[in-house]
């Protein structure tokens, strides 16, 4: 391979991983929007959030077929391949944040359209901010490569399961003791459910990196395999 076809094939893996980073910012606001939308009712935000998940759906054809191409054209191998099977990776994931991320924007119509009385006095702010904090985290490790970071956002995913619980716990507590809450808080525990959703596909990317930089598959092992995986025991 000549001294030209590589530096070309460096701008192509450099062009593609801030073609990921960049879909990553674009789903992070969508989450961030949604979450105003459902939390201050703006209905203009909340349809731009529906409509802007077409983008997202584009952007993932497009970072797919740069990898098929690279793939193809290139034929890559060891950490070059790594770094296009991660790439391609957490684009699904980021698809699929973003689907979420129309689901709660989906609710907070759904609710502000139709408020019914008996409101459940359950709020998403925190759970929300965990979840946005998750994916900010697992695409910054995923920028720099640092796999410190990935892991921590690995130990963390813990965190937000509690929460979700605990808003869970509370959304069943509410619709018990009077039925005039089940309707909204069905819609409220899907919006916190699809939060909960979007710290997984963060954990996956952050997995996806440690797999990147260290080339060990780190699914499906526990938090402690991962936290000995990168340089240092589990608190």
């Amino acid at each position: 391979m000549s001294e030209h076809t590589v530096r070309q094939y460096d701008v192509e893996l450099d062009d593609m991983r801030t073609r990921v980073l960049q879909m990553g910012g674009y789903v992070e606001q969508q989450v961030v929007k949604a979450m105003e939308g459902l939390l201050e009712g703006d209905a203009a935000l909340i349809e731009r959030v529906i409509d802007n998940d077409k983008r997202v759906n584009a952007l993932e054809v497009e970072l797919d077929e740069a990898c098929a191409q690279i793939i193809a054209r290139r034929q890559p191998a060891a950490k070059d391949l790594r770094s296009i099977i991660s790439v391609s990776k957490a684009v699904n994931d980021l698809e699929r944040i973003g689907d979420e991320a129309k689901k709660i924007a989906k609710v907070a119509r759904s609710l502000h359209q139709n408020e019914p009385a008996g409101r459940p006095r359950v709020q998403l702010k925190h759970l929300g901010s965990l979840a946005v904090d998750q994916l900010r985290k697992a695409l910054d490790g995923l920028a720099r490569l640092d796999v410190d970071a990935a892991a921590e956002v690995v130990k963390e995913d813990r965190e937000l399961d509690s929460e979700f619980k605990a808003v869970m716990r509370q959304l069943i507590t509410y619709m018990m003791e009077d039925p005039r809450t089940i309707s909204r808080g069905i819609d409220i525990l899907f919006a916190a459910k699809a939060l909960e959703r979007i710290g997984d596909h963060a954990k996956n990317i952050a997995e996806y990196t440690i797999f990147l930089v260290r080339g060990r598959d780190v699914r499906h092992i526990g938090v402690s395999e991962v936290m000995k995986e990168v340089g240092y025991p589990e608190s």
